[in-house]
């Protein structure tokens, strides 16, 4: 018990000692100003509606079976080569 306890305020100890040395330099005041920036700008894009969101997510699911059904040939038609010529 006693040696968790020590752990418990050894590392309480070096979490304010890291915190510390990071609002002196000012780390924490830019990372807070990055924050408050970037969700002023996410409040300025134009999101999807749900609509558009399926037609995009059919567009792609379409797609990827598409390539995979062209790699699938390719592949099939390369191993019918190797396999005559060998």
């Amino acid at each position: 018990m006693n040696n968790d306890l020590l752990k418990l305020l050894i590392w309480t100890v070096v979490v304010a000692v890291v915190f510390a040395i990071l609002w002196r330099k000012g780390y924490l005041l830019r990372l807070s100003n990055y924050v408050i920036e970037t969700r002023e700008e996410l409040r300025k894009c134009t999101w999807p509606t749900l609509d558009e969101l399926r037609g995009s997510t059919v567009v792609v699911m379409v797609t990827i079976a598409i390539l995979g059904v062209f790699t699938v040939g390719v592949d099939y038609v390369i191993s019918l080569l190797i396999t005559m010529i060998t």
